[in-house]
């Protein structure tokens, strides 16, 4: 057996038990969500066509020739009894490019298309996207919404640049069409957008994420809200903040629109990220709210804290100490399965429902914000549960 032959078959059974690998619920508890042991996309999920040459005659030791360096943060979508993921495929090369994986049961299985998606190339100076949101909206299209990275011009720095909104479009997850990038005429950058799937007063509505420059939010003072008239040619004149960043909290350094939102009967359900930072660097974790069903733009709900935080192997990888999610898919049955990355190197998947969201949208308490506040909140609590318990006959 040559080289060639030993190596393929080798990766191949690897990528073969990989891709039918049952997935099963982690030990972690919270009431709220199940967390799932393994993640469901990772370079390794990439097929080996992608990566190595196939012909022997010029690959005789099997070595690749195109790496992968990671698969992440990606949109998703549940289309007639199947899941779909559009991933963030990060090449050896640090380009990152979009490839739709799908998975009859949405929590394993998942295998990528033969070919990644190929977007109309419409902007000469972008360099790098990423980052797709995924949205069925109600006038017959599925929109991906996703940031189109640019060299900035004005500056001698190799590593500045400039963030904006792209826009596509598709009937089918194959066929792409590519519109203006959005313009938001009160901020020079953008990134995290996120198009709700309804209309709003006959507009198209944003959830945008205002800055300054590529890194920092400058004077961007959290989540905005915008409208704009015609999705083709995209502009908002005004972004009201919904979702605050806040002192000494987890939205400290700089907040972010996650997945599209999930509407429930007490309002849209935000999944967003929130990010402070430590002496280890920034920290990413994810959070929600809610915002008003006819007033998108007013936040009604604001559960204290983190929703979701990396825990374990999650904690380590290209970027340490990340949770990101700009994806999550409702069934017909009301649950929701959260594909959320970790440290930008692989996707996982938790799962819940609509009505416990809701529970834990509108029951949680908000954060008091200060640190003696938290503590008389977290007494009362405290004395509620103990004469709960002793009333109930349980112990302690």
């Amino acid at each position: 057996m040559t080289d060639f032959e030993k190596n393929y078959l080798r990766q191949k059974e690897e990528y073969d038990s990989l891709i039918h690998r049952k997935n099963k619920k982690s030990s972690f508890y919270n009431g709220i969500f199940d967390r799932y042991e393994f993640p469901v996309l990772t370079r390794n999920h990439i097929p080996l066509f992608w990566k190595y040459d196939m012909n022997p005659e010029t690959n005789p030791h099997f070595m690749e020739r195109l790496g992968i360096n990671a698969v992440f943060n990606c949109g998703a979508v549940f289309l007639d009894g199947t899941f779909y993921l559009v991933a963030r495929v990060e090449g050896s090369d640090r380009k990152s490019f979009f490839a739709v994986a799908e998975s009859a049961s949405g929590t394993d299985g998942f295998e990528f298309w033969d070919y990644p998606v190929e977007i109309p190339d419409l902007y000469p100076d972008e360099t790098n996207v990423y980052d797709m949101r995924l949205t069925r909206h109600e006038d017959g299209w599925l929109y991906g919404v996703f940031c189109s990275e640019s060299k900035d011009k004005s500056s001698s720095d190799l590593s500045a640049a400039v963030a904006q909104a792209g826009i596509v479009r598709t009937k089918d997850l194959k066929k792409w069409e590519r519109l203006d990038n959005l313009k938001t005429l009160r901020s020079p950058q953008q990134r995290n957008v996120v198009l709700l799937p309804e209309f709003v007063n006959g507009k198209y509505a944003f959830y945008t994420r205002p800055m300054d420059g590529f890194i920092d939010t400058g004077n961007g003072g959290g989540i905005g809200f915008g409208l704009c008239d015609d999705i083709a040619h995209a502009v908002i004149d005004e972004e009201k903040i919904t979702s605050r960043r806040k002192y000494h909290t987890i939205t400290e350094s700089k907040n972010g629109a996650g997945a599209v939102p999930i509407k429930t009967k007490r309002g849209w359900i935000h999944i967003a990220h929130g990010v402070r930072n430590t002496a280890a660097g920034l920290r990413y974790v994810l959070y929600c709210f809610a915002t008003d069903l006819k007033d998108p733009s007013k936040v009604t709900a604001e559960p204290s804290g983190l929703f979701l935080s990396p825990l374990g192997a999650e904690r380590t990888g290209d970027v340490s100490n990340v949770v990101f999610t700009n994806g999550a898919a409702v069934t017909p049955d009301g649950t929701v399965y959260i594909y959320y990355a970790s440290s930008d190197t692989r996707v996982h998947v938790a799962a819940t429902s609509v009505e416990k969201l809701e529970d834990y949208v509108f029951n949680t308490p908000q954060d008091p914000l200060r640190s003696a506040d938290c503590v008389k909140q977290r007494c009362e609590f405290i004395s509620a549960n103990l004469a709960a318990m002793k009333q109930r006959g349980l112990e302690k």
